[in-house]
């Protein structure tokens, strides 16, 4: 992997707390074979276009809509969406990136075609399911490609499509969030189209913040699958903000500041400390001198 490449402080071990209350094994096996199912029930229509605004017979956005809700929900989680409509036309979708979860939340706000690392492909049942949703597949490692890889996503906006993407780059906890990468919003810029920032946040059904949707650092897609079954009371809520209008800000810059969610109610401190006091407690380091090294 490239240096330059955007990367995340957060791992499983450190960030993703344990399950207390787990749902039973069988409900948990229960809850993945119906995400499964739909998963295959996606992949049989895909061919009718749903990805795609002008294709003749599409699956309306509603039905796709709603279906992404029944993933989330059959998987354990409930759906709080809060916030406008998103406009028609072509649009920029945007959120933080948390979760494998994040994807079927995002198509939920509007059906779009998802920005995603190659290595998208190969995953179970999702990867077709992408690459036949009209998914633009980008090679992260390679920065030469990247004038292309904007010139494409201006294209598919600039033709009326709906394009999602999460600029952080990677995915964080929850507990803290990274900054968005300006390279995706140049393509809005020239193409013209509004983006809309949406912010994605997993709670208990008592509000509090939770980890188990989290999807981070070395952790396997099987594992997150399975944590996220085995939780109780996981709520996500997604937050759509008002769209940003075309030619409101001046360069990429500004847009993707004006773009980003704003900062958990924890300071960044606080998760640095928690990270490196996981990391220096594996190598035998006192967590007083863990905490005073991150502060």
């Amino acid at each position: 992997m490239s240096a330059w490449l955007p990367s995340a402080p957060c791992t499983p071990r450190a960030c993703v707390e344990p399950t207390r209350d787990a749902a039973a094994p069988l409900r948990a096996v229960l809850r993945l074979t119906a995400v499964a199912l739909l998963v295959l029930a996606g992949i049989a229509l895909s061919p009718l276009g749903w990805a795609c605004p002008r294709s003749r017979g599409s699956v309306p956005a509603a039905w796709v809509r709603r279906w992404c809700r029944w993933i989330v929900r059959a998987a354990g989680v409930r759906v709080r969406v809060t916030g406008a409509a998103a406009p028609a036309g072509g649009l920029l979708l945007v959120a933080n990136h948390i979760s494998w979860l994040d994807i079927p939340l995002l198509a939920a706000v509007r059906p779009a075609r998802m920005l995603a690392k190659t290595e998208v492909r190969q995953w179970p049942l999702a990867g077709p399911l992408a690459a036949r949703g009209g998914a633009l597949f980008i090679e992260r490692d390679r920065l030469r490609a990247l004038p292309d890889t904007v010139a494409r996503i201006a294209r598919a906006l600039h033709e009326g499509a709906a394009v999602a993407a999460f600029p952080e780059g990677s995915t964080w906890c929850g507990r803290a969030q990274g900054t968005f990468r300006r390279a995706v919003f140049q393509a809005a810029l020239d193409a013209g189209v509004p983006v809309q920032p949406v912010r994605i946040h997993y709670c208990g059904t008592d509000g509090a913040p939770g980890t188990a949707a989290a999807f981070v650092g070395d952790d396997t897609l099987l594992a997150s699958l399975w944590r996220v079954a085995s939780a109780r009371g996981l709520v996500a809520e997604v937050e759509v903000r008002d769209p940003i209008p075309p030619n409101r800000h001046p360069d990429r810059r500004a847009l993707a500041r004006a773009a980003q969610p704003q900062p958990a109610d924890a300071p960044l401190w606080t998760h640095a400390a928690l990270v490196a006091s996981w990391t220096d407690a594996s190598r035998g380091v006192p967590s007083g001198e863990a905490v005073t090294q991150a502060s």
